[in-house]
């Protein structure tokens, strides 16, 4: 398997703290696809790595949970330097 680039490693990061977020608010995904205006199989395939999201997509997510995107960034960021 190839060695992932620092900045796919901050974005696997970001979706997972977003999906533990969706979970800590026990939301569906579903729930999480219709508030933010997406459809569900995106949600799906973005959980499970199958999607490589855009900004505007991670903004949508973020929104709906009501999270603040550049701290999850941040902290992504963070990680991935560490790790």
């Amino acid at each position: 398997m190839p060695k992932l680039s620092e900045r796919e490693i901050i974005s696997s990061n970001v979706v997972d703290t977003l999906r533990a977020e969706r979970i800590r608010q026990e939301l569906s995904m579903n729930a999480l696809a219709e508030k933010a205006g997406l459809h569900v199989s995106m949600i799906s395939l973005l959980e499970r790595h199958l999607r490589k999201p855009t900004l505007d997509v991670f903004l949508r997510i973020a929104g709906a949970l009501n999270v603040d995107l550049w701290r999850v960034l941040k902290s992504a960021t963070e990680k991935a330097k560490c790790g």
